[in-house]
């Protein structure tokens, strides 16, 4: 269960800002973030049990990212893997509003998401759960596992602590943003949301930064594209907790 904070054509130096953790099992395969031998031009992390990604850009500047659905009570076996939808969307290049219409053909066959996808002229948002696909407007928007800009406890807190950051003289500093997604503070109880699991759960997944004995937070990303089509991608990963993790760091002009 993930959190994406993403400030879009909201700072006038850095037209797209994107942070993101990433929240998994520990025991599923995954490597790190790299351009991929098979599609050079795309750079994300890959799941290898389904070859899919949760989050990605290429060279070109277009970029993509996906969040579960909360709901146990939707949930169906044997559909594809929502990171194909990603993967999907950085390898074949189409314009971002047409893949999502695509995509929205087969919304039955994927269990409940939430899709950002975009280019340096677009974004647009699909959750085949709403079947509503929208264009994000300028601003500062978080995504959970509801829908866009749903208020959950940490979507606000990452929403306003990412206001902040950009309004602040370290605006565009990667390790500050990075800071943003390790608050590992869980939301008090009356504002936890009621989504279909324990307490318990609605408790440990209601943290910026998830701690858990068998699921957590697996990474964090950074991905800031300044005025002059630099983009900087920072990638943290981490091994049951916060206190070992691999970083990797890429930069490229979007050609």
């Amino acid at each position: 269960m993930c959190l994406i904070l993403c400030a879009y054509e909201y700072h006038p130096r850095y037209p797209l800002v994107i942070v993101a953790n990433r929240d998994e099992f520990y025991e599923r395969p995954t490597t790190p973030a790299e351009y991929w031998e098979d599609y050079p031009d795309v750079l994300a992390g890959r799941d290898l049990e389904q070859m899919g990604t949760w989050l990605g850009i290429d060279r070109k500047g277009r970029y993509a990212t996906v969040t579960n659905y909360r709901d146990p009570s939707l949930k169906k076996e044997g559909v594809n893997s929502r990171g194909r939808l990603v993967a999907d969307y950085l390898c074949k290049k189409k314009e971002p509003y047409d893949y999502l219409v695509d995509v929205s053909k087969a919304r039955y066959e994927y269990n409940g998401y939430n899709l950002l996808a975009g280019d340096n002229k677009s974004l647009y948002y699909y959750s085949n759960v709403e079947d509503d696909l929208k264009k994000v407007s300028p601003g500062v928007h978080g995504l959970s596992n509801h829908f866009l800009n749903t208020p959950w406890p940490k979507v606000e807190k990452g929403r306003q602590a990412l206001k902040r950051h950009l309004a602040s003289a370290k605006a565009g500093d990667p390790f500050e943003l990075l800071a943003i997604m390790l608050d590992d503070t869980e939301a008090e109880e009356y504002l936890l949301p009621r989504t279909g699991v324990s307490l318990e759960w609605e408790r440990r997944l209601s943290s910026i930064f998830i701690r858990g004995e068998s699921y957590g937070t697996r990474s964090t990303t950074v991905i800031i594209v300044d005025d002059h089509n630099h983009v900087q991608f920072i990638e943290r990963s981490f091994y049951r907790g916060l206190d070992k993790w691999q970083e990797v760091t890429y930069e490229f002009d979007i050609t």
